[in-house]
Parts: structure tokens; sequence; C-alpha cells
């Protein structure tokens, strides 16, 4: 069983930045993601999106995928294996 933490936000505040609580997730998952401290997947889980919704998303705020050297090598042993490289 996933333990959930429980943050509470004054309505007032939630009202004040004109944002319900599914909005505030996105744009805690948004942030959190921009600044490497959540995976995609994981950023992607809070916000309650798909994949495919979640990357729309920081395309249309211009956020850059994080991609490192990390990423394209596993990609590249993923294209060798397939027989694709």
């Amino acid at each position: 069983m996933n333990a959930v933490a429980v943050m509470e936000v004054p309505r007032e505040i939630l009202d004040s930045a004109r944002l319900t609580v599914p909005d505030l997730k996105v744009e805690i998952a948004v942030h959190l993601y921009e600044q490497g401290r959540l995976s995609l997947g994981k950023a992607r889980e809070l916000a309650g999106m798909s994949l495919w919704e979640f990357r729309q998303l920081l395309a249309s705020r211009r956020i850059s995928p994080h991609y490192g050297i990390e990423d394209l090598d596993q990609d590249l042993e993923t294209l060798r294996r397939l027989g694709r490289l």
C-alpha cells in the first residue's frame, strides 16, 4: 500500500491563484520536473496526466525534456540490440 502525504492549502490561496486542486498538482509537477527534482514519469503521475499529455504541456510551456548522455547511451544500446544500428 502506498503512503499518501496530505498538504493543506487554504482555500483563499487557491482562489487568489485561480487554481483548483488538480491545477495546483499540475503546477507543482511541472515546476519539480523543470527543476530536475522529478523524473518525467513521476511528474506526469503527480499531474494525473498521460505521458503524451504531460509532454504536450511541457512543450506548450517551452520546457525542454531532460535528456542526458546516459539517456542517449541507453537508447543507442537498445537500438543496437534491436538491430536498428
